[in-house]
Order: C-alpha cells, then structure tokens, then sequence
C-alpha cells in the first residue's frame, strides 16, 4: 500500500541558492520522500548523509574552497540527516551563497540540532517543511470518509507513523511501535552530551502520557521524579524538539480569572504514548479514551495548519473556576473555540467565554464530525 504524503512534490518548494529544509520525527518518511524526489528530478544531484564520517569533516571545516569543491558539477546538493554535521548551518550558507544558481536540500530528525544550527546562519536563506506521521487528510486521499471512519479505532490505538499503517494485525502494529519508541524516537536524546539518567527522562514521558489533556506544572512533576523544576523544563524542551510532545499555552486577555501559567502537553502520535504506558487495549476496554480522543484531534489540527499553511496561534483557555475549552485558534484577528467530546453531546460554551469574548465561535468536535476539522 502506498501513502501519497502532502509534501510529495517537494520540487515546487525549492530555490536557486535556498535551503529547503525539511524536519520531522524519524521513521516518518522523510528520506523516502527525499530519494523519490531526486529518482525522479532531471537536476544533476548529490544525495549525501550527515552519518557519513568524512561529509562531516568536510562540511564542518568552513573551509569556503573545500566546501565549493564539494558542489562542483552538481545542480542540486541533498544532504538527508544533516544534523549530524557540526556547524552544518555554516556550511549550507557557503554553499548557498557561493555557488551559483544551486538548489539544496537539508532533512533533519532532530530539531533542536538542526534549527539551532541553520536559524541564524541561513536566515533568508531557507524554506522550511515539517513532516509528521501520516495525517488524516492523507490518508483521505486513498479512502473515504466512512472508510476512514471505520478505522478510527485504530488510529486512537496505534497512532499513524508510516509502517504501523502499513502493518497488518495487532501483534505486528505493537511490535512496529516498540522498534520505533525503544530504537528511534528517543536516540537524538539519549546520544547527547547533558543527559545523565535516560531513566528518568522515560519516567517524564510517562508521567505526561497519564496527563494528556492536563496543565503540567514543572514543580509537581519534579517532585514526584526526585527533580528540579529547571531541569524538568530542560528535558520538556528538548523532548519538543525531538518531535515527540508538542505544547499548549494557556490563553488570556489579562482577565483575572483565567489561568496561564500552566502549559498542557500532546503527543505528535497516540501510538507512540500508549507504547509508552504498555496499552494497546480497544476502546471498551479502557477508561483514556478522552485523551486519546484530544490528543488524536489535536495533532490532526496541527498537521492540517501545518500541511495547508494555516498561520495562526493555539492555546487551551481555563479559569480558576475550572470552566475550560480545548483549543483557542486565534487566526486573523479572530478567535474560534473548540471542544473535544468522543460522544456527540451538545452543549454551550462556558459563560464566562461568551461574556468576554462575544464575538468568538465555539464549536464542539466529536467522533461524527471530526473530519470537517482535520481534513
């Protein structure tokens, strides 16, 4: 079975001396979209990897000549997990700016490495994509909507990374995702300088996994994991910029009443969190399912903003009198409140929101009509 993912024309994204950079998750298909870009490109290329010992010495010498040398004769440079290259920003900036009229392209799992490497050196000097697992309006591109219906279950359950799709039975979904969570998703992590008990960073993870839905405070959980609040929020960061939990902040006009100062955090894939817990149950057998009922909605909004180039900024509004609304989308001037419910149930939005929002909308997303929202 073959997927078609948004971003299957990368082409149309590139640039005479710009970087097109694509980030994303590992396993998501990003090298696969790269080498089926190039299989089919009439640019003369160089395919190359940022594992290969040699192309980081190279890269890494900001030697402008070595560097140059490096592109002669080739129209398009691809470098796929070019964050393994130290100062591969540097690099890319020579190439861009030193050889004429080539295009390049830069693929990264790891976003901390990578952004914090390309964004001062590249700025105006790249285009920037961001891969995550198959979205629903991907996948709507094979089925139909009670096709895609019918297999909700298995989303909720066993989440969208590429091969757990592909995988046929329970048994191989569960394997899929164990390779994934305990050989891929946490190796940029684990490999860096810094992080002295990977234990603990597991623990974190799981403890957010039971919290889906919840404001996170850095205190309480150091507390509970024998840590400093710093060094929660250090491992918060870095487990973001690895693609594997996303944030929400609260929402606020300065109104006494409602909360900010707590984030709430999602997983980029309800598969990877329930590998996490050990959970593979079906829904009638479980007592989460209205987390993974936001999660999964959650980060299908996103990759939906994100695939159709939605801008906008995205919070969860509460007040001290727990009155809470999901997802605040503020786009354009305006806002537009949404409520997650697994079950179809009418009900209207919380007073305190209508009185000083007045002119915002309010929409409850369920199981019979998420589809108008994700797709």
């Amino acid at each position: 079975m073959k997927i078609n993912r948004v971003f299957r024309d990368i082409g149309k994204f590139l640039k005479p001396n710009k970087v097109l950079v694509i980030y994303g998750p590992r396993q998501v298909g990003k090298t696969t979209l790269l080498t089926e870009f190039l299989s089919q490109t009439s640019l003369k290329y160089k395919l190359d990897s940022g594992d290969h010992i040699k192309t980081q010495h190279l890269l890494s010498s900001r030697d402008f000549d070595i560097i140059k040398e490096y592109a002669r004769g080739y129209e398009l440079i691809a470098l796929d997990e070019a964050q393994n290259i130290p100062h591969v920003g540097e690099a890319l900036k020579i190439l861009v700016d030193q050889v004429p009229n080539l295009y390049v392209i830069a693929t990264g799992s790891s976003s901390f490495e990578l952004s914090g490497q390309v964004g001062e050196p590249l700025t105006g000097r790249k285009t920037t994509l961001s891969l995550y697992p198959i979205a629903q309006l991907e996948l709507a591109m094979l089925y139909n909507h009670v096709e895609l219906k019918n297999e909700l279950i298995h989303y909720l359950v066993f989440g969208s990374y590429p091969e757990v799709v592909i995988a046929t039975g329970k048994q191989e979904k569960i394997r899929v995702l164990e390779e994934l969570y305990n050989s891929y998703l946490l190796k940029d992590i684990l490999a860096m300088e810094g992080i002295k008990n990977s234990r603990k960073l597991v623990d974190l993870l799981k403890l957010l996994a039971f919290q889906v839905g919840s404001q996170v405070s850095f205190s309480e959980l150091g507390q509970q994991m024998g840590m400093n609040s710093k060094t929660v929020a250090r491992y918060l960061d870095l487990l973001e910029k690895t693609f594997i939990i996303f944030p929400r902040m609260g929402f606020s006009r300065n109104l006494r009443k409602e909360l900010t100062r707590k984030n709430k955090y999602y997983f980029f894939d309800n598969g990877i969190r329930n590998a996490l817990i050990s959970n593979f149950n079906a829904l009638d057998l479980r007592n989460d399912i209205g987390s993974l009922w936001e999660n999964f909605v959650m980060v299908e909004r996103l990759k939906k903003n994100a695939y159709q180039f939605i801008p906008g900024n995205h919070y969860f509004w509460r007040t001290w009198e727990k009155k809470e609304i999901d997802l605040i989308e503020e786009r354009e001037g305006q806002l537009f409140a949404y409520e997650f419910k697994w079950k179809k149930k009418d009900s209207p939005p919380p007073r305190d929101w209508i009185e000083n929002y007045p002119d915002s909308s309010y929409e409850i997303i369920h199981s019979e009509n998420y589809l108008d929202f994700v797709l």
